[in-house]
C-alpha cells in the first residue's frame, strides 16, 4: 500500500524520519495489517494475496520541523449516489466525522472522493465508471466500524466472518464480488512507504487521495479496480468510511459483477 508525492491538498514535511523511530505499538499494529484483496467467483471461491505494508504513524515529531501551510478546505466532491437504499446493513454506523484545523471531515465526503477517484483512474485505462451501490456502500461502512470497534485491521473479523458473510447480503443480484482495505490518519504525522516526506492529512479530499494512492501503489489492490487478471468486470462498486474519535480512517470498498 506505498504511494507517490503527496497530494497538493495536504500539508507535509520534507524532513527524512527513520521508520525505527515509530512507536512500537503503532509498528507492530501495521505490522498485522495486511493489505489484501478478496474476490468471490461463481462458485464462492477465495483468492487471496497479501501485502503487509501501510503508513507509519510518528508519534513524537517535535524534532522534524513544520508543516508547510495548511491546505485549503475541499471542494464539494461529486456526489457518488444514492445515500437511502432500501436495504442497509444493521450494523452500519452512517455518517461520522472529524474536526481538523481546515474543516469538519465528513465520512460521506470521503466516500464521494475515493469512489470518483477510482473511476478517475478506471477513465485513465479506457475502463466504465462503476456505478455506485448504497447497499454495498452500507455493508463496507458497516465492515469500516467493526474493524475500529473491535481493533483488528483484516477481511475476516474475530468471529469468523469474512467477505463472503458479507457478500451474501448482495448474492440476489452479485454473482461476484471483491474488497479492498485501507487505514489511514487524520491529523497525525504519518509517512508513506518508500517516501522521505511527512504528511499531515487535513481535508477530505486530501485523505481520500492518499486512500487510493495506497491502492493503486500496491499490484493486487490496482487489479482489483483495473480488473487486470481477473476474468470478471465490474459493474457497482461502494465505499464505506469510518472515522473514528482520534483520526484514524478505515475505508472498504467493495466491487460487484451483476447477474
Amino acid at each position: 500500500m506505498g504511494r507517490g508525492p503527496p497530494s497538493d491538498t495536504d500539508s507535509r514535511r520534507t524532513d527524512s524520519i527513520d521508520e525505527e523511530e515509530s512507536s512500537p505499538t503503532v509498528a507492530s499494529r501495521l505490522a498485522s495489517a495486511a493489505r489484501v484483496l478478496l474476490t468471490l467467483g461463481l462458485l464462492c471461491g477465495l483468492v487471496i494475496s497479501a501485502i503487509a505494508v501501510g503508513p507509519t504513524l510518528i508519534d513524537d515529531f517535535g524534532d522534524f520541523g513544520e508543516f508547510d501551510d495548511l491546505p485549503a478546505p475541499s471542494e464539494d466532491p461529486p456526489p457518488a449516489g444514492e445515500r437511502d437504499p432500501d436495504v442497509t446493513d444493521p450494523d452500519d454506523p452512517n455518517e461520522t466525522s472529524y474536526e481538523t484545523e481546515v474543516e469538519t471531515v465528513s465520512s460521506e465526503t470521503v466516500e464521494d472522493f475515493v469512489h470518483a477517484k477510482v473511476n478517475d483512474r478506471r477513465a485513465e485505462h479506457d475502463l466504465e465508471a462503476l456505478e455506485w451501490d448504497g447497499t454495498i456502500a452500507s455493508v463496507s461502512r458497516a465492515h469500516s466500524e467493526d474493524m475500529d470497534d473491535r481493533d483488528y485491521f483484516a477481511h475476516t473479523n474475530p468471529d469468523g466472518e469474512d467477505p463472503y458473510d458479507r457478500f451474501e447480503d448482495v448474492s440476489d443480484y452479485c454473482r461476484s464480488y471483491g474488497e479492498n482495505l485501507a487505514m489511514n490518519w487524520l491529523e497525525r504525522p504519518v509517512q508513506e512507504p518508500n517516501e522521505s516526506t511527512t504528511v499531515e492529512y487535513q481535508t477530505a479530499e486530501g485523505i481520500a487521495e492518499a486512500l487510493v494512492v495506497q491502492w493503486m501503489n500496491s499490484p493486487d489492490h490496482r487489479d482489483a479496480i483495473l480488473e487486470e487478471g481477473q476474468s470478471q468486470s465490474w459493474d457497482r462498486a461502494g465505499v464505506g468510511v469510518y472515522l473514528s474519535e482520534d483520526g484514524e480512517v478505515y475505508a472498504s470498498q467493495n466491487f460487484c459483477t451483476e447477474w
